[in-house]
């Protein structure tokens, strides 16, 4: 089987029902996101002894496939894949880590072990998957639940980085210059 068609050869793209040119806005939120599902498959490779986590990373690199499918439709009439229970299921994910984790005050920056690294790797990537995705709305009918699954997994990827640290006994480390601007007790919004 070959794997090329040469029909982008002019610089176009299919979507489904339609062909767009390469640099499209909803090309370009869907390459990112695959992108993104990428380094999430490097995050899984990384997680030694932590089976619950790499799971539930390779359902999101599930979901993030279907994201990508529902900004691939040029045209509207066409059944979504991402809803809100998908989003529910990252925020309870969310609510368990960030219980887990040590209680912060003050920005931390990215790193600790090499598997948290990666999933703040992922959660940079989520959030400029989201600014994409804010620009496809835009120009065009999106699902909705899109923008809010990718609001929500950047976050997931900031509570699953440092549970990941706390599990290996790892702190994270304080943005030095940075105010207290998280409240004890209070969760933090990445």
């Amino acid at each position: 089987m070959n794997i090329y068609t040469k029909t982008g050869d002019k610089g176009q793209t299919s979507l489904i029902g339609g062909r767009v040119y390469k640099d499209d806005v909803r090309v370009d939120a869907y390459g990112s996101i695959d992108e993104l599902n990428s380094f999430v498959g490097q995050a899984v490779q990384q997680l030694a002894n932590q089976n619950e986590l790499a799971e539930e990373l390779l359902n999101i690199q599930h979901e993030l496939f279907d994201c990508g499918s529902d900004l691939a439709f040029a045209r509207e009439d066409h059944p979504y894949k991402v809803n809100e229970d998908m989003v529910k299921a990252l925020e309870k994910s969310i609510d368990a880590y960030m219980k887990e984790a040590p209680e912060i005050e003050r920005f931390i920056l990215p790193g600790g072990t090499g598997a948290a690294a990666s999933l703040h790797i992922c959660r940079t990537i989520a959030r400029r998957c989201e600014r994409l995705v804010v620009t496809v709305q835009k120009e065009h009918k999106i699902n909705e639940q899109v923008l809010h699954y990718l609001n929500r997994l950047s976050d997931y990827f900031f509570a699953a980085a440092r549970v990941v640290n706390a599990r290996e006994g790892v702190k994270d480390v304080e943005y030095i210059r940075s105010a207290k601007v998280f409240r004890t007790g209070k969760k933090a919004d990445a």
